[in-house]
């Protein structure tokens, strides 16, 4: 049993749809269920419609119809007959989303959002799936909200492990090619939940945990886990195998290419994630398991951006100490903030978060209440792991650094 995930770049068009096709017909298919995300940018089309909702019910119709023109022009390059079933299984997929934003009376951004953004991974399967079985590939398609089980936490959800358990290892068959969606699950009432941006691999990291996969492969537009993001930095290295322990400290501090939440469930049942190019299925790609640290030992690079740091002074100049930190850890959860870095002396307490949620404003306003507060929004936290004194002057050069924080092997930088 092999669990496969491709991601929203690998679907993005036709040919996407159809190079994913062929990466199946060259790695086998059998035995196989596959996690797939929306298509292209279509999450992000989806955002815009829900605060259209919210902000501006004028726009909502036209950012609506961009993103089903988008999907209808995939349509119509996969299937020569507009009269397929395919035509009519999308538009009552999108007149689903539009009866709900027509007949919704909550209030809740998170709610709506969860309901709303979540469609465009059962549009997305849904068209893989019609253009497998049009191609000779039977495949069957999973609606995964009926097998992950969370709370309703929405945006920010846990899994109910043992409600999902038992409902995927009874429920999925898995002699047969499965198709289904990443991102999704769903509540105790059934309605739609999230798992957070990029959740479509710890979807299959959940399934091969409940199957006891073989293996889970994540099929990237990369040639495997590189020692930094091609993005950002201009020379990088694929990295060969890297243990459990290494990529659970690179997907902490904010490596892009694995989910961070994706390989504690791998690591328990000791099952394998590749990570490999759609483009070329045949390469090796990256190797995480069980083993020793990680092969070349390079320095790895990781940059988060648009993070805000905040230093916090005490009014009166007393310590802050263990009843101070801990009212803000709880200050910093309410409001949903993510913290990447904190360092603290006795009278102050600096910390860089990811305000990923919009609360900046609302803590600040707490903040400033009880300390006198300092903060930079906008700024870069670079962490490089198994730094040399190389990779850290090619950080510094041109960057003012306004914290710095080293380890044995760990190095983070928060530069303007």
């Amino acid at each position: 049993m092999r669990v496969f995930k491709f991601g929203g770049a690998s679907v993005k068009d036709a040919n996407g749809v159809k190079n994913v096709v062929n990466v199946l017909k060259q790695t086998g298919h059998s035995n196989t269920i596959v996690v797939v995300s929306a298509m292209g940018k279509t999450t992000n089309a989806m955002e815009a419609t829900v605060n259209a909702y919210f902000s501006d019910k004028s726009a909502l119709t036209a950012a609506f119809q961009e993103t089903i023109a988008y999907h209808d022009a995939i349509l119509k390059d996969l299937f020569d007959n507009d009269k397929h079933v395919i035509f009519s299984q999308v538009k009552g997929l999108f007149d689903e989303v539009q009866g709900f934003l027509a007949w919704n009376k909550s209030p809740n951004y998170n709610f709506v959002y969860d309901q709303v953004v979540g469609y465009g991974e059962l549009i997305s399967t849904t068209i893989l799936n019609a253009y497998l079985n049009e191609v000779g590939i039977k495949s069957n398609w999973v609606d995964i909200r009926d097998f992950i089980k969370t709370n309703d936490s929405y945006r920010d959800v846990s899994v109910n492990w043992e409600k999902t358990q038992e409902r995927v290892a009874r429920n999925i068959d898995k002699s047969k090619l499965n198709i289904t969606q990443g991102f999704l699950g769903s509540d105790d009432n059934n309605f739609t939940t999230t798992l957070g941006r990029e959740g479509s691999d710890y979807t299959a990291a959940i399934l091969a945990y409940c199957l006891n996969a073989d293996s889970v492969t994540i099929w990237k537009d990369v040639p495997g886990v590189l020692n930094a993001d091609p993005r950002y930095f201009s020379e990088t290295q694929l990295l060969n195998n890297i243990s459990y322990r290494e990529a659970i400290e690179l997907a902490f501090y904010g490596a892009s290419v694995i989910h961070p939440k994706t390989l504690q469930p791998l690591q328990k049942k000791e099952i394998p994630l590749h990570v490999k190019s759609f483009l070329n299925p045949s390469d090796p790609g990256t190797t995480v398991g069980k083993g020793v640290g990680i092969e070349p030992k390079v320095p790895c690079f990781i940059v988060k951006k648009n993070q805000v740091l905040m230093k916090l002074s005490s009014l009166d100049f007393s310590f802050i100490v263990e009843d101070s930190i801990s009212e803000l850890f709880k200050l910093f959860h309410d409001h949903k903030m993510k913290v990447d870095l904190i360092q603290n002396s006795a009278i102050s307490f600096s910390v860089c978060v990811d305000n990923r949620f919009g609360r900046l404003e609302d803590l600040l306003n707490l903040l400033k209440s009880r300390f006198k507060v300092v903060h930079h929004e906008g700024v870069s936290l670079y962490t490089i792991r198994h730094f040399d004194e190389k990779a850290i002057e090619s950080l510094q050069n041109g960057h003012e650094v306004l914290l710095e924080q080293r380890g044995k092997e760990t190095l983070q930088l928060v530069v303007k």
